[in-house]
């Protein structure tokens, strides 16, 4: 009764579109009814802005976007790198965490329990609001039990792996392990996973590959050092989606899905939980603007 009720209000009060670019006098929000309550006679109506990034953590955010409502998520969360064996036992890596932390604001070591059902939670929730996926993760110790779990659970939902090849390999910090060259992008569909065909695409037949090499992104800020380069978005972006599209990146950190997607000609949205990282992600995407008037 309650979706039937939004549905109705979106379409008959608001503004009904497909992800289009409205002009910015005419309709500066985009406003949606992802759920009303019948509260002391009163509706209350949910909004969301797009091309803003929220300083919030991404469950939050995600609650208030209603279903299929993004076109592509593109995102690389915390790896929890400081999440390490020791004796056999899951423990924290505080000892060393000055050489190991790459972001600030929290420590990067969730119990391995809470990392598992943190992203199938925020995946279920991607898999609601977007029909496809791009996860990028990192088989670390802090994250590979988690991951693995993940991958079985939402196997119905798994379409493809891309395998991203840095070009070189970070020695590892301890002995006996494999240096960690590549990450992995986990494609998520939502509506057609069990096919490794992707309904609408920008390549052709045999000219994209599932390995793509690709350099490390360059430092924003000092206190960030493991930016996602702007060169994977843009592969992502332009491959997968067309202008005007709506790309949602739920671990914005410095903002450069949203500053890719913007200069491509696509919308954005995005969360971070971080506050510094919000501010110069908005900082960037201030400086573009300015880029754009200019030119």
């Amino acid at each position: 009764m309650v979706s039937e009720l939004s549905n109705f209000l979106y379409n008959k009060l608001f503004y009904r579109c497909e992800h289009s670019v409205y002009d910015k006098n005419l309709c500066k929000y985009l406003f949606f009814c992802n759920f009303a309550h019948l509260l002391i006679g009163k509706f209350f109506i949910i909004m969301i802005e797009i091309n803003r990034i929220y300083n919030e953590n991404c469950i939050d955010t995600l609650r208030r976007i209603p279903d299929n409502f993004v076109d592509l998520v593109v995102t690389s969360p915390p790896y929890n790198m400081n999440l390490r064996i020791r004796n056999g036992k899951y423990c924290s890596r505080q000892i060393v965490k000055e050489f190991s932390t790459k972001y600030e604001g929290f420590d990067d070591n969730m119990p391995i329990e809470e990392y598992y059902e943190f992203h199938l939670e925020v995946l279920r929730e991607l898999l609601r609001v977007s029909g496809l996926i791009f996860y990028n993760i990192q088989i670390v110790t802090g994250s590979k039990r988690a991951f693995f779990r993940i991958i079985g659970e939402l196997s119905d939902y798994l379409k493809d792996i891309v395998v991203w090849d840095k070009g070189y390999a970070q020695p590892a910090m301890a002995a006996r392990v494999l240096n960690r060259r590549t990450e992995l992008i986990l494609i998520f569909d939502a509506k057609n996973a069990i096919s490794r065909q992707f309904e609408e695409v920008n390549f052709g037949r045999g000219t994209l590959d599932d390995i793509w090499e690709i350099k490390r992104g360059r430092k924003v800020t000092d206190t960030h050092s493991a930016v996602f380069p702007e060169a994977l978005v843009k592969t992502i972006i332009d491959n997968f989606t067309l202008p005007g599209a709506l790309i949602y990146d739920p671990f914005m950190g410095t903002g450069t899905t949203a500053y890719v997607a913007k200069a491509m000609g696509r919308n954005f949205l995005g969360s971070e939980l971080t506050e510094k990282y919000f501010e110069v992600a908005n900082k960037r995407l201030e400086v573009f603007e300015k880029e754009m008037v200019f030119n």
